[in-house]
């Protein structure tokens, strides 16, 4: 099955880059690219691709808004938007994970991570990169502290502790000698108790709230 992606970034060397990276790759083609958020987010609605791929500083309609727009609260068909980052000056990018994408990257992410953000985005299993993902909600984690609306279960908090730090589904269910299928339904149940609509929403919880060290 091929994945569609949508590249939309300001500038042309990098979606150049990027597209080159993700056609090398045999179950992925990059169906658009946008120059600006206005026309992300038309080609978006247009294309329903099933990823897209959003830089966060872009003329018109930055990043932030743009994830609010294709993938937040009220969104009757969300989209799976990626948000493309340089960490370092991109900080406020934790506003479009809350506005609901689903994993984020660096710029000069390589090609292994690249394809591997669009595959987990597609199947909703979105990348939550240990060596971004820590140090980013770590720098943000000034939020007071959020109880969930159930406790969470001993087994739900180890969970939300490998989610955290990178884990992927497949690596905690190794971790604590459990199925994938029970892996996947501690993340549904852990969704709903925190009221998040993804893992790295969970991964921003759980540095807000100081839940992991």
């Amino acid at each position: 099955m091929t994945i569609s992606v949508l590249l939309a970034d300001d500038q042309a060397i990098v979606r150049s880059g990027m597209r080159m990276l993700l056609e090398d790759e045999p179950d992925i083609r990059v169906v658009a690219e946008a120059a600006d958020g206005v026309e992300a987010v038309a080609l978006a609605r247009r294309l329903r691709p099933d990823v897209c791929l959003v830089d966060v500083r872009m003329p018109r309609l930055d990043g932030i808004e743009v994830t609010r727009v294709l993938a937040g609260p009220g969104v009757a068909q969300p989209f799976r938007v990626v948000v493309v980052t340089t960490f370092d000056l991109d900080e406020y990018v934790y506003g479009a994970l809350c506005g609901g994408a689903v994993g984020f990257i660096l710029k000069d992410a390589g090609p292994a991570l690249l394809a591997e953000a669009v595959r987990a985005a597609s199947v909703g299993d979105a990348l939550v990169s240990p060596s971004v993902t820590v140090r980013l909600l770590r720098h943000l984690a000034a939020a007071p502290v959020n109880q969930p609306v159930r406790p969470l279960s001993e087994r739900e908090s180890e969970v939300v502790r490998a989610i955290a730090r990178g884990r992927t589904n497949q690596e905690i269910a190794a971790a604590l000698f459990i199925s994938l299928s029970t892996v996947k339904s501690h993340v549904s149940g852990i969704q709903a108790k925190l009221g998040v609509k993804n893992r790295v929403q969970i991964a921003a919880w759980a540095w807000e709230n100081r839940v992991v060290g």
